[in-house]
């Protein structure tokens, strides 16, 4: 029994797949395609991960820069607050 070669879909294909998978069914876009039902569901979980993934990307970056934005405050306070002490400290003297 001779065995099959693998077929390798790009990217815009799934994308299509998917986009006809949604509007008839999975079942009847597999068998249009010339697909197994199962490729299509594994490539619309692989794009809900990717999806979700991205959605946490995002959120750390969200989260990153109002860190950096608090750590720029607190620094820019403790810099006031040393030259407000330096001055007081000479007022003293």
């Amino acid at each position: 029994m001779p065995k099959r070669k693998r077929v390798r879909y790009s990217a815009e294909y799934h994308a299509e797949a998917l986009a006809l998978a949604e509007r008839i069914g999975v079942s009847a876009a597999a068998s249009e395609l010339g697909l197994h039902a199962t490729q299509i569901y594994q490539w619309r979980a692989k794009a809900a991960h990717e999806k979700s993934v991205s959605d946490r990307e995002r959120q750390l970056r969200e989260e990153n820069a109002r860190l950096k934005r608090q750590l720029a405050d607190k620094t820019e306070e403790v810099t006031i607050l040393e030259k407000t002490a330096a001055y007081f400290a000479k007022k003293l003297d």
